[in-house]
């Protein structure tokens, strides 16, 4: 058996009271193809442009790699200039992406190409739009966002293959304790459920991205992409209204984050090998309890 996977709902438009009810109250992920038909960085946005707007500034690069259990969480694998590593990830298969790119920083004149899409909800934080690049074998590993935002995801050049759990799932996916990221050790697109037995029946949402799609993914739902091709992505990112999720989100970002990387860096291995034995713990008698129910 395995994963449970079923279609996202997906639509050309959407009124703000339709979206309010249906999926941001419901925290329900939907694809919205034309949010971005007013966008002028649909048609603007090709390899080329990105490449003469940022130019040769020098980027962190990361892989596919296992986490080293003495760095914090995120650490780069290693560097290249920006127009020299589009080249890379549309001339061939490579590993290496671009995660969390500020490139309006480089080039601000791109935020001109955007719009909020403030007629849908509220909250948006302007000072952190960001962009992903990746290469076709590029592969983001199975997380939720440690800040619980709400996030418009938008796909440019190519297609993007997503797999998306609801948080509830999270002990069943063997989430690390003291973490917002799952084990490393199964593949998401085709999990070994013999050796990760607490998989099976996981449910989820799959779909592909194609140019110009926007996903919206509900604060907390573990996400996990591949790239198919080369290709970016730029996502907008918007508070939830709680105040109980605002309170979870800076417990995450400091007090959480913060203990693990002293621990990580104090102990190195033997942390990390204790993490995931807990996590197959946790995963093994949620599945002897049926949880979640």
């Amino acid at each position: 058996m395995g994963f449970q996977l079923s279609a996202i709902d997906t639509v050309d438009t959407i009124d703000a009271a339709t979206f309010k009810k249906n999926y941001l109250d419901a925290r329900r992920p939907l694809v919205i193809k034309d949010l971005t038909r007013n966008w002028p960085s649909v048609e603007k946005w090709t390899p080329e442009y990105l490449k003469q707007v940022v130019g040769n500034k020098v980027v962190p690069l990361y892989d596919n790699a296992k986490a080293d259990p003495s760095k914090p969480v995120n650490s780069a694998a290693t560097q290249m200039p920006f127009d020299d590593y589009i080249d890379l990830i549309l001339s061939q298969p490579t590993e290496l992406r671009i995660f969390f790119f500020n490139i309006f920083k480089q080039a601000p004149q791109l935020l001109n190409d955007v719009t909020l899409p403030k007629d849908l909800m509220g909250g948006f934080i302007e000072s952190m739009p960001a962009m992903f690049f990746g290469g076709s074998d590029s592969v983001t590993f199975l997380h939720y966002d440690i800040d619980l935002s709400h996030i418009f995801h938008t796909h440019f050049h190519g297609r993007k293959h997503v797999i998306l759990f609801e948080n509830k799932w999270k002990e069943r996916l063997y989430c690390l304790p003291n973490a917002t990221y799952a084990l490393e050790d199964y593949d998401v697109a085709n999990p070994d459920i013999d050796k990760f037995p607490a998989l099976n029946g996981v449910e989820g949402i799959e779909l592909f991205l194609e140019h110009g799609d926007t996903l919206f993914m509900p604060t907390g739902w573990w996400h996990w992409m591949k790239y198919v091709g080369g290709g970016y992505s730029l996502s907008l990112r918007a508070w939830d209204r709680s105040w109980a999720i605002k309170a979870k989100s800076l417990y995450n970002l400091t007090i959480q984050r913060k203990f693990d990387d002293v621990m990580k860096t104090t102990f190195k291995k033997r942390y990390m090998d204790w993490k995931e034995e807990l996590a197959v713990k946790r995963a093994n008698k949620a599945l002897a309890e049926g949880r979640p129910l």
